[in-house]
């Protein structure tokens, strides 16, 4: 997933178009490009988020359908020194050249780019691009939630411009480059990160905007057992898959993180938030409480405030319209 060889690769589609065709509009990419080897510069964070808010029209976080067709036209036809009338561009050429980047930088296969994913087909100056953490993913939800109430000092349920500040410091010292970032520059990159993520512009991250800049390696809930059972208005046709119990074991495994055969803490708040990212896009830590609520008088049969093993089997299988395809299964033991 070479990003020289893609970019090449796409502009090579392009190579036998005429290039003499004027159109009175800009290419907006064309000034982030050396005027002598046509190579983009090192974009700066001021640059990548202007970059980012030009093509992501409809500011719902992702440059997607005419978006995404109007961003690489422009990618790929920015390396010429003149603009180039969009007809000059076929439609053949233009979806061999989606084909090609998609399958390099689409990395959830969403169909869509997200800021992250930008940032790896643009160069962008080394400091900045170390806080998307792509290379370093968070582990799961669990760790999520306890980077969360670490840097949400005043337990407000949002990550406020101090907050973030504190947050991106602590990813560069992770990395060993907060000596290599100024005041000022971290400054900037707060600002920057904060206008990228925050959705809504109430002028701090919630925790879905959070859960954008912080991934995790994967939402277990995602995978297409769990998501038949748990995505709202679902259209997935046909009967809905069987859970095994070796499903259900997964689960339990993940989000038990220290073996004390409960799901509670941290580790409930990580399953609730990978549970909500399936069937809400913009949710807060307000949405977090009231779930987890809901969950608990439903399934906590003890009332211990945790989850066991057979209640976190009642909850999935309460989901599931067809019974667990497993001999045996009811009498299995949390312990």
């Amino acid at each position: 997933k070479s990003c020289k060889v893609v970019k090449k690769l796409i502009q090579e589609i392009f190579s036998t178009m005429a290039t003499s065709a004027e159109d009175k509009s800009s290419n907006f990419l064309r000034q982030f490009r050396d005027l002598k080897t046509r190579e983009f510069k090192l974009l700066s964070a001021q640059q990548f988020m202007e970059v980012w808010n030009h093509y992501d029209t409809d500011g719902n976080g992702f440059i997607e359908g005419s978006e995404l067709d109007s961003f690489l036209t422009q990618l790929v036809t920015s390396i010429n020194s003149q603009d180039i009338g969009p007809e000059v561009v076929s439609p053949t050429a233009l979806m061999d050249a989606k084909t090609l980047l998609m399958n390099a930088f689409d990395e959830n296969s969403d169909g869509k780019i997200d800021i992250a994913e930008l940032a790896q087909i643009l160069p962008t100056e080394e400091t900045f691009l170390l806080l998307f953490r792509r290379d370093n993913p968070l582990e799961s939800s669990v760790e999520f939630m306890k980077v969360w109430r670490e840097f949400d000092k005043d337990r407000s349920g949002y990550i406020e411009a101090d907050e973030l500040k504190n947050f991106l410091l602590h990813l560069l010292k992770q990395s060993k480059r907060d000596n290599d970032v100024s005041e000022e520059q971290l400054i900037t990159y707060t600002d920057t990160v904060l206008q990228l993520f925050d959705r809504n512009k109430d002028g701090k991250l919630q925790l879905s905007e959070m859960a954008k800049l912080l991934p995790v390696k994967e939402n277990f809930l995602c995978r297409p057992v769990f998501k038949r059972q748990f995505r709202k208005n679902s259209s997935v046709s046909g009967s809905a898959s069987k859970l095994t119990k070796d499903d259900i074991d997964k689960v339990f495994r993940l989000y038990d993180r220290d073996n004390s055969h409960y799901i509670e803490n941290e580790e409930l708040n990580g399953f609730l938030k990978d549970l909500m990212d399936l069937v809400e896009e913009d949710y807060d830590e307000a949405d977090l409480i009231q779930c987890r609520e809901a969950l608990l008088r439903d399934c906590d049969q003890n009332h211990d405030g945790k989850i066991d093993y057979n209640e976190l089997r009642m909850l999935l299988m309460s989901y599931n319209q067809v019974s667990i395809d497993n001999p045996g299964f009811e009498q299995e033991d949390s312990s």
